[in-house]
């Protein structure tokens, strides 16, 4: 096996600076239908991908069952607005860490106070914008801690020798992202527990 350790460093940190979302003002302003809804986002969101000629973000049926289980409010004969797009977002990114019942129990109270709340102060696109504003100014900060585990990995199995070193080491990095991925699942997981028990609702 053999991986240039600065190529692989470099290429994942130009990796995190290609990290995108889709904007507000990128989306229609008109109601679409299913099809539209799914060209929309697969195009903005497949680049980002693992695989991009393979993965799926979104199909029929995923949207369908979406709204079977209360994660996003059924479309207006047949057709989704600018909100349910942005509803169609948060549940891409909460997907591959969160369970069906976890993510309905953190959009629920937004979806119910903000989703087409008309005139009001604050509207659900301001919520997205906040957040996700928050998210890219943390790019840098991701950045310096990646590395920084980087480093420590390279530190680690210093007796070993060629390939089986830099397999090892490789390895310990992989368990270090990996446990930082896993610690802070489980503070998510606790918080929304947290706001299972607040709210009342019952674990399905």
């Amino acid at each position: 096996m053999r991986i240039n350790k600065e190529d692989l460093l470099g290429s994942m940190m130009e990796s995190m600076d290609r990290i995108t979302y889709i904007r507000p003002e990128e989306i229609p302003g008109i109601d679409l239908y299913m099809d539209q809804v799914l060209g929309f986002i697969n195009d903005r969101m497949l680049p980002s991908t693992r695989n991009p000629g393979e993965d799926k973000i979104l199909t029929k049926t995923m949207i369908n069952n979406y709204t079977k289980n209360d994660l996003l409010p059924p479309p207006n004969r047949k057709k989704y607005s600018r909100e349910h797009m942005l509803l169609l977002i948060f549940i891409y990114y909460y997907k591959g860490l969160l369970s069906i019942n976890d993510i309905r129990t953190l959009l629920a109270p937004i979806t119910e106070q903000y989703f087409q709340a008309g005139d009001a102060k604050m509207r659900l696109e301001d919520i997205y914008n906040e957040v996700f504003g928050l998210e890219k100014d943390q790019i840098e900060t991701l950045k310096k801690d990646v590395a920084e585990k980087y480093r420590l990995a390279g530190d680690t199995f210093s007796e070993a020798k060629g390939e089986e070193k830099e397999r090892l080491q490789l390895f310990s990095f992989i368990c270090l992202l990996s446990f930082d991925v896993y610690t802070k699942r489980l503070l998510v997981e606790k918080i929304i527990d947290e706001l299972r028990e607040d709210t009342g609702e019952r674990k399905k």
